[in-house]
């Protein structure tokens, strides 16, 4: 029987979020001959983060895409994403094989963990490319951080590396953003490149780092009971579509993140890029080492199996 699915996702126009949602979309639409379809309200059309995560496990939706971070609050393992440049040294194929590959450790581990809260993991996209920090203020060593009043994700763990590197992170609504940058309440802000040039932070930020402290990761989860419900034909329609949409994103991630860099940089802003010592000395800081014991510890381990997967997977 014909079945009818409501997607959404609360990312920007032209974001990642917005482009995975409806590929697949329009994937699942072909794939089934138009048996199996999907209405779906990109760009906040059905509210943010937290408001369509509700509505997917009350049912109203039926998937959502999404990044990592606001999830946190639904399934605590995903915290995991927040383990500060955990990703940062990895190429975006080695990163694939363990977030969606089938034989990942990491995914057989972390996919119950959504199953336990009504949550269906459907895949992650990602190519090596990170949430970046626009400032004011120029963010050529490790000491320029401290002190610095950056806007972030409400996300405790986000915020307790800010603090972990001495700089003083707000969690402002993303509607007070702009303004607050505009008139010097905040300094900077951390998000993607695609979100910074669709902002236009270059009107109001000097600086563009590649900090590369969070993998920018989207996922794409589905109401578990509704998935369940379905007949086995449009679930393995649903994974191809997912796998597809995926698997032919991943070149546009990387083209987006430089195109949209470029973009910020045309503006007048100055890019700022980091050689690998840099990454080791933030790592070094007993402070974010004890975050990182904190955020393992949460996840029950979950930490330590990521990066001992990463690293097999890299060889």
């Amino acid at each position: 029987d014909p079945v009818v699915l409501r997607g959404a996702d609360s990312a920007g126009v032209g974001a990642a979020a917005q482009q995975l949602g409806e590929l697949v979309a329009e994937k699942v639409d072909a794939i089934t001959g138009g048996q199996l379809t999907v209405e779906y309200y990109p760009n906040s059309e059905m509210g943010g983060d937290m408001d369509i995560q509700q509505q997917m496990l009350d049912g109203t939706l039926d998937y959502v895409v999404l990044q990592t971070a606001p999830t946190v609050s639904f399934v605590p393992a995903v915290a995991v994403f927040d383990l500060p440049m955990v990703f940062a040294q990895y190429d975006g194929d080695t990163i694939d094989q363990v977030l969606n590959g089938d034989d990942s450790e990491f995914l057989k581990a972390i996919a119950p963990k959504y199953e336990e809260k009504n949550m269906k993991i459907l895949g992650y996209l990602q190519n090596a490319t990170y949430r970046l920090t626009t400032s004011n203020v120029k963010l050529d060593t490790l000491d320029a951080f401290k002190g610095l009043q950056i806007r972030t994700m409400e996300n405790s763990n986000h915020m307790a590396f800010w603090t972990a590197i001495g700089a003083a992170p707000t969690p402002l609504a993303w509607a007070e953003v702009f303004i607050s940058l505009q008139n010097g309440t905040i300094d900077a802000q951390e998000n993607a490149a695609d979100t910074c040039a669709s902002t236009n932070f270059q009107e109001v930020q000097k600086y563009l780092a590649c900090t590369n402290h969070i993998l920018y990761a989207n996922q794409l989860s589905m109401n578990k009971e509704k998935y369940d419900s379905l007949d086995p034909a449009y679930q393995e329609a649903i994974n191809q579509a997912v796998a597809e949409a995926i698997e032919e994103m991943k070149s546009q991630m990387v083209e987006s993140d430089e195109t949209n860099k470029q973009t910020l940089v045309d503006g007048g802003m100055t890019l700022i890029e980091y050689d690998d010592a840099f990454f080791q000395e933030i790592l070094a800081l007993d402070t974010v080492q004890a975050l990182y014991d904190k955020i393992d510890a949460d996840v029950n381990g979950l930490g330590t199996t990521l990066q001992e997967e990463l690293a097999a997977a890299q060889g």
